[in-house]
Order: C-alpha cells, then structure tokens, then sequence
C-alpha cells in the first residue's frame, strides 16, 4: 500500500538523518506539497536536536495503518487513516536498555498519480513535534549531564488511588493507537479532539474515573464539561485554587529540568505559552533513566517523553504534584 511505502521511507529517514530521500514522495510543484514536504525535513531535524539533547539515539520506529476513508478526486485519491507508532531509544551510555513509547497521529492526505508513479499533493495531521520544529532546541551538556545520570525510579508505593488513575490513563489514552492491545477512548465522554482539543478533558477524566476525586459545579461533566473541565488554562488554575493540588515547579525546561525528577505516577504537566496553559498531559511513569514519561489526548501520546514535542523557546511548563 502506497501510505504503508510513505511511513516507512519517512521513519527510515529519521534513523538514517536523510530527509533528502523523501524528495520523491511529494509534488513539490505545488504549495501544499512542498509544505508537506518541509515539514517532514523539519520534523527529523528536530528529533536528530532532541535525541543529541538527551543523550540517546533511536534504534528503531514501528507503525501500522488504519484506513478510514477513501474517497476518489481529480487525477488521485483523498484518504484518511491513522497511524499508531513505537518509537523505540536507548541512551547512549547504556545501549542494551530499549525504551519505547507509543503515538497516534490522524491524517488526511490527497495522493495524485503521474505515470506510474503516485505522489502526495496534501498532508494535513496533528503532528505531536508541531509545536517545536521552528526554534534550535535548548542543547547543551549540562542538561545532559542531568539526564544522563538519572537513574531507574520505583514506584512500587504509589497509593491506589494514584494507581487506578494511571490505569485509567494507559487504557484510555488513544483512539488512535492499537487497538489489540485495547487502547480506545471512554464512550461516556465527547471527543473534543475537532473542536479545540481533548487533552484536559482526558485529564479530567483520569483523576475522575481512576483518582475518585470528586466533581463539583466548577469542575464536572453535565452531557457537556465545564470550562475548568475541559479548559487546560481554566483546569490548572482550578487544580491550585481548589487545593486539589500544588505546585512543584513552574519555569523553562532548564528551569524545571531537576524538578521533573520529582514527578509522581498521577501528576500533571500544564505546557504554557505567555503564561497561559494550552496543553495538559498526565505523568504515568518513567523510563531507564528516571525520566518522567506522560500519557494524554490531541495527538494520542502513552508513555511519552513528557518535553518530546513541547521543546520550543516559548514554551514553560507547570510541574503539578496531585494531592490524591
């Protein structure tokens, strides 16, 4: 299948730092295709800056397609279809330890033949790298220096209610990831992903279902949630303002980089641009290293490297401790 030759040109350019061996694969002749097209050379380029930051390199990117829609257009097709992902990484100091995380992006893309040969005209996806593709990443050896010597971290006595959150949060995490393995979103709640994004109502439902905290006029879900609901910026501040939790660092990524470590199984990260939260994810464990790893909805994130996509100049993270 045309998609499945795409993806697994686009990951093999990732592991191999070639962004030029996907020329082939787009109309470069037109607006839209060069623009897909810059943005996949701008997406490698970010994650070779990432990996350098953290001292790892990538030793390898599994994927599986789901089609949703296929519908015929002038000289080609419109398809839709989803993309659950691994991304497996290792540290550099210590090789023989794999980590993975997993994501799942939506995707519309218009495909035109010429010839033989069929090329992609349009791409339109939420890309979870959006937001840190246009800046040099934050790159120098102090803050690998803190990564690399963390260590392995045991959450073995985490209470229940912090467990049955982060169970919750594994289950329900994407729509758009594998499905034999269960992932799906909960039924009983709307889907905001189209219409400004799900991530704090993810949130929400996770220290809901799984924490038991209880709903109240500010904060509930009536066949529709309330701003401090669904509102990342209105959540956070219900969250501190409520005492239903506090604090633990507020800053740039150097600025909360050591706090991070600090992080629990069942707190909140809040991304913020001009001090404002726009993007909500939930910590659900760490990895080799001690690194905290977040879950949440947009772009389906499980396990993620908790800056992974958010590494822009512009961008302070909030590192909420939740008071369960």
């Amino acid at each position: 299948m045309f998609i499945e030759e795409v993806l697994a040109k686009r990951y093999k350019a990732v592991l191999e730092n070639d962004p030029e061996s996907l020329k082939s694969l787009y109309d470069l002749n037109s607006v839209n295709g060069l623009y897909a097209y810059e943005h996949q050379k701008k997406k490698i380029k970010y994650l070779q800056e990432w990996t350098a930051k953290q001292g790892v390199t990538f030793t390898g990117i599994d994927f599986r397609v789901t089609l949703r829609r296929v519908a015929k257009k002038s000289g080609g097709y419109g398809v839709n279809f989803s993309v659950f992902t691994v991304y497996s990484y290792s540290y550099n100091d210590n090789p023989r330890v794999i980590n993975r995380f997993k994501m799942g992006t939506y995707h519309s893309m218009d495909i035109i033949e010429t010839g033989e040969n069929r090329i992609i005209r349009r791409e339109w996806y939420t890309d979870p790298f959006a937001d840190s593709m246009n800046d040099a990443l934050l790159n120098n050896e102090d803050l690998r220096k803190i990564i690399t010597e963390g260590k392995p971290r045991d959450f073995s006595g985490l209470s229940q209610r912090r467990k049955d959150a982060v169970a919750y949060a594994d289950k329900y995490c994407g729509g758009s990831l594998d499905p034999s393995e269960g992932f799906l979103y909960n039924k009983k709640y709307k889907n905001y992903n189209y219409s400004g994004g799900d991530c704090t109502n993810f949130a929400s439902q996770v220290l809901y279902e799984g924490g038991k905290f209880r709903m109240n006029g500010a904060w509930g879900y009536f066949k529709e949630g309330t701003g401090a609901w669904v509102n990342a910026d209105a959540f956070k501040s219900y969250l501190l303002y409520s005492g239903r939790a506090s604090t633990l660092a507020y800053g740039t990524y150097p600025q909360v980089l050591k706090a991070s470590y600090l992080l629990q199984p069942g707190d909140i990260i809040a991304y913020c641009k001009k001090g404002k939260a726009v993007h909500i994810a939930v910590v659900t464990g760490a990895d080799s290293k001690g690194y905290a790893l977040v879950n949440c909805h947009n772009a389906d994130r499980f396990k993620v490297p908790w800056d992974l996509g958010w590494s822009d100049k512009g961008i302070t993270f909030r590192l909420i401790r939740v008071h369960y």
